[in-house]
């Protein structure tokens, strides 16, 4: 049985106890054979340089001498057994008891019987067996040994071997072994208890231990653990995903060049415990700094936050007023505007109206369907509902919602075309609102495209396990000064549009945690990219 084993052993087969782990009993059953080593040696060596007033073998030396060294032999060969586990443990406990009430009973008759003391040797052999056995088997190993010991006295006054006997004082003795194996074996019941208790505490331990790496590990936001020295002790996936990085830095300076600074400033400021962090790869994170006690030593927790998700938080406050807001204008506006759009259908349908007057109320019906249309997008800000993500598989649906806007729209088959490298991508988000992004999207580039030029491409592909979604067009892209405002409502450069659609798609990126930019291929043509949550990444929202 190996020495690390978790084993619970029941030594003795007439025991109901609780039993000792295995480790522990082998380390008790070891200290009782280095006591029955030193105790034989001890024998061994008295006997052969003992004094005439010495008690060793002084009735049969012979008997002592072949008894001792036997039981400096037997205690060899039991820790050779113990040392290499050649036998179980229970067959060496009852092995190593049983020898000793032999032997020993043995030693104290050649030394003179019951007077002359040795028989309390016994008493240590029975309380040993109540530890390392306990259960019933210390009560019979009692028995055994007062069996034993009233069994030389009976010899001994067959035989006439000494001038007296003392019943008496093997009785004594006899009820002695007996108290100490009670004593002992209630002794080995609470220590039993105690071990099985700290065993258990020691398995929650492991299991909590376990638990907080593993919330840890799988945490939305990224934590890092650090000295005062910066150097990184802990990161999770979360934070390595966050700074692009496969393995774990081992300075704070490798993330960024402004994290040691940000740092330094909140130990010595710690009322500045946030900072924004831009990283080598343009993108930018929230940095939170937190003391983190742990006993003797002190280290420090920094929290990074995803912009995405900080965005998140921010859209959910903002839109949650903005949505209230927008529907009481909207209401507001759509009432008078429903009279102008009436009223000028019943001016246009009169036939005195001139050519001019004509041509005046068709800029009447379209200025109104145009401001509806605001209303609407408008409205459908204030209706939107919280994020219901889901996980999506990104292949099929898209091949799905492909068909589905071709016909929709009445538009070529041949005017899109899906690529992908991955087929096995799958996303978490809102199905409805990823389906409004790309109808705002495929809507765009069928109208500022030029599809004639070649087909629409929806491109499938991952960086660093991230789920994209481009859309590229043909069209020669946005001008250089309109890409700061490209997201912001009501912007366009549209005579007919109303500057709302790439808002409302990225603001409802931004409450699935995606992002939604924009960018020129390397051959100018026009590219929205869309990187989404890996849905094969566990994740512990907060």
């Amino acid at each position: 049985m190996p020495p690390n084993t978790k084993e619970t052993i029941y030594p003795c087969p007439f025991s109901k106890g609780y039993g000792i782990p295995a480790r522990q009993a082998w380390i008790l059953l070891k200290v009782f054979l280095v006591y029955r080593l030193i105790l034989a040696g001890l024998f061994v060596a008295l006997f052969y340089s003992y004094t005439d007033s010495s008690l060793l073998g002084t009735y049969d030396s012979k008997l002592f001498t072949y008894s001792s060294q036997s039981y400096l032999i037997l205690s060899i060969i039991s820790g050779a057994c113990i040392t290499w586990r050649l036998t179980s443990y229970t067959t060496q406990a009852q092995l190593l008891i049983f020898t000793d009430i032999i032997i020993l009973t043995l030693i104290m008759h050649a030394s003179g019987g019951i007077n002359s003391g040795m028989g309390t040797l016994l008493a240590v052999s029975i309380a040993a067996g109540g530890l390392l056995i306990g259960g019933r088997c210390a009560m019979l190993f009692a028995a055994l040994a007062s069996l034993a010991v009233l069994a030389e006295q009976v010899i001994a006054d067959y035989v006439y071997s000494f001038n007296s006997t003392s019943y008496a004082n093997a009785g004594m003795l006899g009820a002695a072994f007996f108290t100490i194996a009670l004593l002992s074996y209630i002794l080995a019941q609470r220590s039993e208890q105690i071990f099985q208790l700290a065993d258990q505490q020691k398995q929650t331990i492991t299991k909590l231990e376990d638990l907080n790496k593993y919330i840890i590990r799988h945490l939305q936001s990224g934590i890092i653990i650090t000295n005062k020295q910066q150097a990184i002790q802990m990161a999770n996936e979360s934070a390595l995903r966050l700074i692009n990085l496969s393995t774990m830095p081992a300075k704070l300076g490798d993330i960024s060049g402004q994290l040691p600074l940000a740092f330094e400033t909140w130990l010595s400021d710690p009322e500045q415990n946030l900072a924004l962090l831009q990283l080598p790869n343009q993108s930018e994170i929230h940095s939170r700094f937190m003391p983190l006690p742990a006993g003797d030593d002190f280290f420090y927790m920094i929290i990074l936050e995803d912009i995405a998700l900080y965005n998140q938080h921010v859209q959910q406050s903002k839109l949650a007023s903005l949505g209230r807001l927008t529907a009481s204008i909207a209401h507001e506006i759509r009432n008078p505007l429903s009279a102008i759009t009436h009223a000028g259908q019943l001016l246009s349908e009169n036939p005195l109206l001139s050519i001019q007057d004509q041509r005046l109320t068709e800029i009447i019906q379209t200025h109104s369907d145009r401001v509806n249309h605001i209303i609407e997008d408008i409205l459908q800000l204030s209706r939107r509902t919280d994020s219901r993500r889901e996980k999506i598989h990104l292949k099929p649906w898209l091949d799905n919602y492909l068909k589905n806007f071709i016909f929709e729209h009445s538009v070529n088959i041949d005017a899109f075309k899906l690529s992908y490298q991955l087929e096995s991508l799958c996303v978490l988000i809102d199905p409805g609102h990823l389906r409004q992004i790309m109808d705002n999207l495929c809507r765009n580039a069928l109208k500022y495209g030029k599809p004639g030029a070649g087909p629409i491409v929806l491109r499938i592909f991952a960086i660093r396990q991230v789920p994209c979604i481009e859309v590229i067009d043909n069209g020669s892209g946005i001008h250089r000064k309109h890409l700061p405002h490209l997201f912001e409502p009501f912007f366009t450069t549209s005579s007919s549009g109303t500057g709302l659609g790439l808002y409302i798609s990225k603001e409802l990126a931004e409450l699935n945690q995606a992002k939604l930019s924009y960018y020129l291929t390397a051959d100018n043509r026009s590219c929205f990219r869309l990187c989404l949550l890996n849905a094969e990444q566990t994740i512990i929202e907060l």
